[in-house]
């Protein structure tokens, strides 16, 4: 029975890695070594993807506060987030340390953050609506990414928008939010950025989309060559 358990407790723990985001900065020799000191610290891969949310909150702050320092350490808090979003992952998989709820944590968060941003980002540029319907919209992406891992299809992480797009976007925009504020105190950078992850969330949610149907389609049909042949 104990043994039964364990064994299910590793694959639960396991499940993620069978759709993980592919990141380059993983085989990274910095993070690497964080993610194996980490390992050997009591800090589970749950508790660095509720920090992710922290950064976000912080950096969300900041963002509508406004002036430069406050734009340069929110684009900080953006970096840091996606720094808990590549070792959660990291600890959990390569340090052994998953949980049966760890893709609860791997997915909630992250909408958290994604919202914690991007809302305050159309209020910071003057247009309220739109930081919710870019918050709305990213969450479609991820949305839509994990029904096809419902559907039995591996999870497309793809997308002209997807979430490090999303944040590098962001990241950009608030460095220059901070050049354009001191030169002549609009806030151009951030209304362009918030347009841009709109439209390119939206477009992600139209790719994937697409991209389900066709696998599925495909799936169809060569479940269905058995019976042509016969």
């Amino acid at each position: 029975m104990m043994e039964t358990s364990a064994t299910a407790e590793k694959t639960a723990a396991a499940k993620p890695a069978a759709d993980r985001r592919p990141i380059a900065t993983r085989s990274a020799r910095w993070a690497q070594r964080l993610a194996a000191w980490l390992t050997t610290t009591p800090v589970t891969p749950n508790q660095i993807s509720l920090l992710s949310a922290v950064w976000a909150a912080i950096g969300g702050a900041l963002l509508l506060q406004g002036g430069v320092l406050a734009w340069i350490g929110a684009a900080l808090c953006v970096q840091l987030r996606l720094v808990c979003n590549l070792l959660d992952g990291m600890v959990a998989v390569e340090g052994g340390k998953g949980s049966p709820v760890g893709a609860l944590y791997n997915e909630i968060p992250d909408r958290v953050a994604d919202t914690a941003f991007l809302v305050p980002l159309g209020y910071a540029a003057g247009l309220p609506w739109l930081g919710w319907a870019a918050a709305l919209a990213a969450m479609m992406t991820a949305y839509v990414r994990t029904f096809g891992g419902a559907l039995g299809l591996a999870q497309d992480f793809g997308g002209v928008m997807a979430k490090q797009r999303r944040m590098a976007a962001l990241t950009v925009a608030l460095l220059a939010q901070a050049v354009e504020h001191a030169l002549w105190g609009t806030r151009y950078s951030l209304l362009a950025a918030a347009w841009i992850i709109t439209a390119g969330s939206l477009l992600t949610v139209a790719t994937r989309t697409l991209g389900i149907a066709r696998r599925l389609n495909a799936q169809h049909l060569e479940a269905l060559k058995p019976e042509v042949r016969s």
